[in-house]
């Protein structure tokens, strides 16, 4: 594991991100509750939901391939930050490198994945990241998109939860607020759903069960 992690680390873009991860001691900080989901539920299929440089898809798919089960993860980023994601060729090499090889990469947005016959061919799914659009409204569209297909014993992380903030990450042109923590304090009112947010980092926070109802979801986030 260290090995991996060391591999992990020689690129000093996996230390950013907000995951509390720190490079001097080896030390994946919300990486291991990632990891540790992953080794626990031992699901076939996980679903990542963006990612900068491939630090979660990367730790699940180690994950899913130390469990007997040899899991994927199906990773579903457009590319919109930059041009990382872009050739699939590159996007093969890269996570061969980090000795994950069993991640499965579609350039599309959330809205645009769903659409394709490789959504409706996905089975249960055992874990979710979602960690895109940082929006509240964006944020909801990713999980109701995948809770269907959630496994009974599934659980759901979302990150950047801690507070709301104004991100320039696709550019300042193209500044945002991210306010997921809103969506995390509508989704505590819900019966039926159980919410926990690990204050570390960014923030990241681990959602089990099923809401009574979707549409108590709806509506705009004030």
């Amino acid at each position: 594991m260290q090995e991996f992690i060391r591999q992990l680390f020689s690129d000093p873009q996996m230390l950013r991100m907000g995951h509390a991860q720190r490079g001097a001691d080896l030390n994946l900080g919300l990486g291991w509750i990632y990891y540790g989901l992953a080794r626990l539920i031992r699901p076939q299929t996980a679903v990542v939901i963006g990612s900068y440089r491939g630090f979660v898809p990367a730790i699940m798919a180690r994950a899913l391939a130390d469990n007997s089960e040899q899991g994927e993860v199906v990773f579903i980023d457009p590319s919109y930050a930059d041009d990382f994601w872009q050739d699939p060729a590159r996007v093969n090499e890269h996570f061969l490198s980090l000795g994950a090889p069993n991640v499965r990469h579609y350039r599309l947005t959330t809205q645009e994945f769903v659409g394709s016959s490789d959504y409706a061919a996905l089975g249960a799914i055992g874990l979710l990241m979602v960690d895109g659009y940082h929006s509240a409204e964006q944020a909801r569209f990713d999980y109701l998109s995948f809770l269907p297909k959630l496994s009974a014993d599934g659980a759901v992380i979302f990150h950047d939860t801690l507070r709301e903030r104004t991100s320039t990450f696709y550019g300042p042109e193209r500044a945002y607020q991210h306010t997921v923590c809103r969506l995390m304090e509508r989704l505590r009112e819900l019966p039926g759903v159980e919410v926990l947010t690990l204050p570390f980092g960014a923030g990241a926070t681990l959602v089990r069960g099923r809401p009574a109802s979707a549409e108590l979801l709806n509506g705009a986030f004030s």
